[in-house]
């Protein structure tokens, strides 16, 4: 197959992508507010200052100092409000920490999952052994130690345990309905899929059970909340956006066809071709036409 283009993403993405983990310190607000192109990574935070960090529905007006736990799979967003904002952060991709046989143990804690609580209240004491770990993860990704991965992976799993110990906040707003606590997880996990930015690295969650499984629920139970929020089905939002990123490809690439159709999660060309026919009226090919 004929290599596409790839499109850009953010430098620190691919920063992260290719070693697998950082961390940094955060001091007087400098790295508080990072803009990242998509969150395909696990991330850590130790912040002291006040804050509203908005995960999937819900809201945790913060003051003090908290631990958070991001999860790529549950949107979730940061409002500084304080001037000051201190703290420090670690970032990891999947495969970071999957050459740990306990990674299951932190992907499967309370931390990371939908219904779990991310966010925790951090005494003095616990600020400053925490701070501790997170100086030396920052120390030594800087060193030319041949294990330090493995000591890396063993500073992750320490903050995790010892947040197991800890007592978890009970500082968010109400939930919303779980209908629509779902629907916004599902509908932010269907953007975080795009844009697609090679050939090489196809669309991977392409189907209602795909998402569902992600997710850690049962399709039906899936497809019913969508419904009733959205008055759509789970599939015409798939559709609609792998239909809108074919669109996408075919006016802004030079990427052939059977490339988009790969990128896209069909098998075949053929395949996508009667798709994009039965959801548009018309073939990749003719588009492509028209935009030139």
């Amino acid at each position: 197959m004929k290599k596409g283009q790839a499109r850009s993403v953010s430098a620190f993405n691919n920063d992260l992508k290719l070693k697998g983990f950082n961390a940094f310190q955060i001091e007087n607000d400098s790295h508080a507010t990072r803009f990242y192109s998509r969150k395909d990574f696990y991330k850590i935070c130790l912040t002291t200052g006040k804050s509203i960090i908005h995960y999937a529905d819900r809201s945790f007006h913060a003051e003090g100092t908290v631990l958070f736990f991001g999860n790529p799979h549950i949107p979730y967003s940061w409002e500084t409000l304080s001037t000051t904002y201190v703290g420090y952060t670690c970032l990891f991709s999947e495969e970071f920490l999957n050459v740990s046989e306990r990674a299951d143990i932190l992907q499967q804690s309370p931390f990371f999952k939908i219904g779990g609580t991310p966010i925790l209240t951090i005494t003095d004491a616990q600020r400053i052994f925490l701070n501790t770990i997170f100086q030396k993860m920052i120390e030594e990704q800087q060193s030319s130690y041949i294990f330090k991965d493995d000591l890396i992976r063993n500073y992750i799993n320490l903050i995790a345990h010892e947040a197991m110990k800890m007592q978890p906040s009970e500082n968010f707003d109400q939930h919303k309905n779980a209908a629509s606590r779902i629907t916004a997880v599902f509908l932010e996990l269907l953007e975080r899929q795009f844009p697609i930015e090679s050939p090489d690295k196809p669309l991977q969650l392409k189907t209602a059970q795909d998402y569902a499984q992600n997710l850690a629920l049962h399709v039906n139970y899936l497809n019913r909340a969508v419904k009733t929020v959205t008055g759509k089905p789970t599939t015409a939002h798939i559709a609609e956006r792998i239909i809108s990123e074919a669109k996408a490809l075919l006016q802004h690439t030079d990427w052939n066809i059977a490339d988009i159709a790969y990128a896209l999660g069909f098998e075949y060309p053929s395949y996508f071709n009667n798709y994009f026919k039965r959801m548009t009226g018309t073939n990749p090919t003719s588009l492509r036409s028209l935009e030139v």
